[in-house]
């Protein structure tokens, strides 16, 4: 890829060897998991970031390698952070301890926090400009994340994912969230589903959240002032439900897109939009 190379060789100019250790298909090591990184051409310093967090049975070298997004991203100045997850057992891919029940997600929020501080030092990242994003499970570990210690980034973009049952009942602190979701996703439906075949009401019931529960535990962390939206917008490719009248600082958006279990053409510019506009 020429970006990669170019922006490896520019950071190896002005910072020496560190930069070069690790790229789009070298891992940077963090303890006993990695991250992979791509870098943009004419890099300002210090540099806003996405962290994105692959789904289930992906990694992050295969995230980068899904150039509308990433691109996307680096046209607009972003640096894009591909950690890991866990290996899944007696399969290929990993995955993240995501769910309520996993005992895990403190353990995984931490890798998330060192895979950040990591970067900021290694590619003179912007501590006050990176965003957690994630599809799927990645949304639904970004949607935790942001739960359980809202201050860990910028700001929170998970798509096609977000809180699983038991949903959560209230959150640490307030955050600037866009969901995005495909109005026709199977895969994890805006209502959710149960994945392993047993009625919901079941305590062994694995099964997805209600992404307009979520929305309104959003809410009501934020503290906005209604229910409903401020403000709809209904051109373009997204469907987008604004609360404006929140807690300063804080900011809730739902992103809705005529499509299935995707990342959608034109998510990246979306997120940097909204992102910049805060």
């Amino acid at each position: 890829m020429r970006w990669t190379m170019l922006a490896a060789l520019a950071f190896t100019a002005m910072s020496g060897s560190a930069a070069w250790a690790c790229s789009s298909e070298t891992p940077c090591e963090v303890g006993e998991r990695a991250y992979y990184v791509a870098l943009p051409e004419g890099q300002e310093q210090p540099a806003p970031a996405v962290v994105y967090i692959h789904g289930w049975g992906g990694s992050g070298k295969g995230a980068l390698r899904n150039g509308g997004m990433v691109s996307a991203f680096l046209e607009r100045g972003y640096a894009v952070i591909a950690p890991d997850g866990v290996p899944r057992e007696g399969r290929s891919g990993r995955s993240w301890g995501f769910h309520p029940n996993s005992g895990r997600q403190l353990e995984e929020i931490s890798y998330l926090q060192a895979v950040r501080d990591d970067a900021i030092e290694r590619f003179d990242l912007d501590p006050d400009r990176i965003v957690l994003a994630g599809f799927s499970i990645g949304g639904s570990m970004v949607a935790y994340t942001a739960c359980l210690d809202p201050s860990s980034f910028a700001a929170y973009a998970p798509v096609g994912g977000n809180f699983w049952r038991p949903h959560p009942t209230e959150c640490a602190g307030q955050v600037r969230m866009l969901h995005t979701h495909g109005w026709t996703d199977g895969t994890v439906p805006l209502e959710g589903r149960v994945v392993n075949r047993v009625p919901v009401t079941d305590p062994d019931a694995f099964a997805q959240g209600d992404i307009f529960y979520a929305m309104s535990l959003w809410r009501e962390t934020n503290k906005c002032v209604h229910l409903k939206a401020d403000r709809f917008v209904t051109q373009g490719q997204f469907w987008r439900r604004i609360w404006d009248r929140c807690a300063p600082d804080s900011a809730l958006e739902l992103a809705l897109f005529p499509g299935g279990h995707a990342i959608p053409r034109g998510w990246s510019d979306l997120v940097v939009d909204w992102f910049e506009g805060l």
